[in-house]
């Protein structure tokens, strides 16, 4: 994967403090601990217009929806595809937990239905500040019928552990649901399908900020068609919530140079969570 410049740190800042055990952990992980220069990557005060006044954190957000994006350098948006959904549920939009639950477990919405051992919906807090969007399940998650298993999911453990905390502290999902043949990515159709329980995942959830981990998760929240390097380098948004792109786990066990990127994703994720009283 080719990589773009990466988003300028901030070797001061502190927005928060790693204990001994938190840098001994980074340490085996062959991370440096360092955080973002968030204020780099702000967009630009409106010129020749009148500002009103806005929440300090609302200016962190760099939209990216369905509009036509106004600066040359945003994303590039992909056209939506048209998707029959009328083997979906109806009603997704409203549905509640206890509802979403069975309605992806049995869901026909899309030829993945055939292969897999079973739709896994999520798991964790389900009122947590954090949701982390994996790509799709894996033969570990299609097993075990849960978000982030294996050794995928044990450096995910670490890395939350290094930011004090835990998966029971997070809500964990994936933006397909199903396992995709093993070899192939997932088409825009099968995303497109998918993202309708997603989005409905981040209404319940309302989460203070999304990490999106891998290609697919990106391309389900954010449609776009930008490569992976170049969406990290600003803060994206869904639904109004902010969303840091980052590599998933599994591409980081197949090359370790890149674990001090997505630590550095992960600190400035946790900065929007934790702002600065500063």
């Amino acid at each position: 994967m080719t990589e773009d410049s990466t988003v300028p740190m901030d070797k001061s800042a502190t927005r928060f403090e790693l204990d001994d055990r938190q840098r001994a952990m980074l340490a085996e992980m062959g991370v440096r601990v360092w955080m973002p220069q968030t204020a780099s990557v702000l967009p630009e005060p409106l010129s020749g217009a009148t500002q009103t006044a806005a929440p300090p954190a609302a200016h962190l957000v760099a939209m990216s929806t369905s509009v036509a994006p106004a600066a040359s350098g945003a994303p590039q948006m992909l056209s939506v595809p048209i998707v029959d959904i009328s083997q979906l549920p109806a009603g997704i939009a409203s549905m509640d937990w206890a509802q979403l639950q069975p309605a992806v477990a049995t869901c026909t919405g899309c030829g993945l239905s055939q292969s897999r051992q079973q739709a896994i919906l999520g798991d964790g807090l389900v009122s947590a500040d954090w949701m982390i969007v994996g790509d799709a399940p894996g033969e570990e998650e299609d097993k075990e019928a849960r978000s982030f298993a294996g050794p995928a999911g044990q450096l995910l453990d670490n890395m939350l552990k290094a930011l004090s905390l835990t998966r029971d502290q997070v809500y964990l999902t994936h933006a397909l649901k199903c396992r995709t043949p093993s070899g192939r990515n997932a088409s825009q159709v099968e995303v497109s399908h998918c993202a309708t329980y997603l989005a409905r995942q981040v209404a319940l959830v309302q989460p203070k900020v999304i990490l999106a981990m891998g290609r697919t998760a990106a391309l389900a929240l954010l449609q776009s068609a930008e490569p992976l390097g170049k969406l990290r380098s600003q803060v994206q948004s869904f639904q109004g919530v902010p969303v840091v792109v980052t590599y998933p786990p599994a591409y980081l066990l197949r090359n370790q140079a890149d674990k001090a990127k997505a630590w550095a994703d992960l600190c400035w994720a946790a900065s929007l969570v934790r702002p600065s009283s500063v």
